[in-house]
């Protein structure tokens, strides 16, 4: 059997599911049987499988996106856009994802992470996006810092925040707390030890 479309990490798994023997005749197999069997690993989100005769079998299968890496309760874990969890997985060898942190974040970071993606200066300094009461989120910046975002109006606050950026380079300064959750006032908290 022939394999496309898998990523290195899946095609083990995949390979597994198809379970077709060398010397199995190709025209006594269930193809949607096949299929069904390669569907259910974690990884694919669909396959097809197509018979070329006299001895081929493709399997062409379509991977579930990685979004971003999900810790909750001590675990983490690979989701995609849909916040689905995709087993078999290694959150481990995804560092360059992004990590969302809390009940609740798997199922909105597809709201915010693309908001973020659009300001590289910021997703440079960020180290994880932390849900807070299932409501909001607060980035965690890689300094330490936290900003806060609103419970609605994030892209709003955060053009706020590109703006401050641009004119007063708000993001060097280290502030330990950034409160954005309030429209039209910022509100910081110097480091300790300052006036």
């Amino acid at each position: 059997a022939h394999v496309t479309g898998a990523s290195p990490e899946a095609r083990a798994a995949i390979q597994q599911a198809v379970g077709v023997r060398a010397d199995q005749p190709i025209v006594s197999l269930d193809l949607n049987a096949v299929r069904d069997r390669v569907q259910a690993v974690g990884w694919v989100k669909e396959a097809r499988v197509v018979r070329l005769l006299p001895d081929t079998l493709i399997v062409d299968v379509k991977e579930h996106d990685r979004l971003a890496v999900w810790q909750t309760a001590g675990h983490a874990y690979v989701i995609d856009s849909g916040g689905k969890v995709i087993q078999g997985a290694d959150a481990g060898r995804y560092p360059k994802l992004p990590l969302v942190v809390g009940k609740g974040a798997d199922q909105t970071a597809s709201e915010i992470l693309p908001l973020l993606a659009q300001r590289p200066r910021l997703m440079s300094r960020i180290d994880a996006v932390v849900r807070v009461d299932e409501r909001r989120w607060n980035l965690r910046l890689k300094d330490g810092g936290i900003i806060q975002l609103p419970a609605v109006e994030q892209e709003a606050a955060l053009i706020r925040l590109d703006a401050l950026d641009q004119r007063e380079r708000l993001l060097d300064l280290g502030f330990p707390r950034i409160d954005l959750r309030t429209p039209e006032t910022l509100a910081v908290r110097p480091s300790d030890g300052e006036a």
